[in-house]
């Protein structure tokens, strides 16, 4: 058994802002008096002009501008911040869907994966393929509710160690280190799998738009979630709550339960 350190997400990437297509766009329409906010990310500025699009609402009607405004629209609410807020507040959520990050969630376990994964809407997953990956060193992150205990870590260790060695008497049965024909060692591998333990370590590649986040979030953060799943979802938000704060702005730490409480949960 090869104990591994707690579960950690990383930002590996999340959506960009094409300026040059916006502006050829808002030149095309009739040059709107709007221009992204510099103190937005990206993301936010997208969201934010894929709203103004919806209602036309670049600047105050304008009759010499009739692609860009909306006889309906007296007056325009300024600034970034302020206008997402106003998205939150009115639970017209979909424009944040546009934008997305993706992490990286290394050593999770198959009980966090099999959770996340549920996940459908607006989410895309790749994970680590055990048919493919051999496991003769089983790593494994005891949780810290074992770590209380002795008695039980102690058991925990010993189960995890069985289950090593039963992948290591499996190889030796089927002579897998001489074995050269790829097809049959990946029927092999596929086969030994079925010997480890749910929670063996691993990793997955998480892709889903910032609605779809602020949903996970508030789900997996909440104090029935599970222990796992609670770590690695509370470090997704803090990237979140940084890279995007006008996105997220309506979500704040709860320091006595641990869990990201949002003040428009259903947007």
């Amino acid at each position: 058994m090869r104990n591994i350190e707690k579960p950690k997400a990383y930002l590996v990437a999340k959506s960009m802002l094409v300026n040059e297509g916006l502006n050829e766009y808002l030149k095309d329409i009739g040059n709107p008096d709007w221009e992204p906010d510099k103190a937005a990310a990206d993301g936010e500025n997208l969201i934010e002009a894929a709203g103004r699009m919806c209602y036309r609402s670049w600047q105050p009607y304008d009759p010499s501008k009739p692609e860009a405004t909306n006889p309906n629209v007296g007056r325009v609410r300024k600034g970034n911040a302020g206008y997402i807020g106003n998205v939150l507040k009115s639970g017209h959520g979909s424009i944040l869907e546009h934008v997305s990050m993706t992490f990286i969630c290394r050593n999770v376990s198959r009980v966090f994966t099999h959770e996340l994964v549920r996940h459908r809407a607006g989410m895309a997953y790749s994970q680590e393929s055990l048919r493919y990956v051999r496991l003769d060193d089983l790593p494994v992150w005891i949780p810290d509710s074992a770590r209380a205990n002795p008695e039980a870590e102690k058991k925990f260790a010993d189960v995890i160690d069985f289950l090593e060695n039963a992948q290591k008497e499996m190889a030796r049965i089927f002579n897998f280190d001489d074995l050269e024909d790829f097809t049959s060692k990946k029927m092999l591998t596929s086969m030994f799998r079925r010997l480890a333990p749910i929670g063996i370590g691993t990793t997955i590649v998480v892709t889903g738009n910032l609605r779809s986040w602020r949903h996970i979030i508030e789900m997996r953060t909440s104090v029935h979630a599970e222990e796992e799943i609670r770590i690695v979802c509370s470090q997704i938000a803090e990237i979140c709550k940084k890279e995007y704060p006008h996105v997220f702005q309506d979500m704040s730490l709860n320091d006595t339960t641990g869990e990201w409480v949002f003040d428009h949960p259903k947007v």
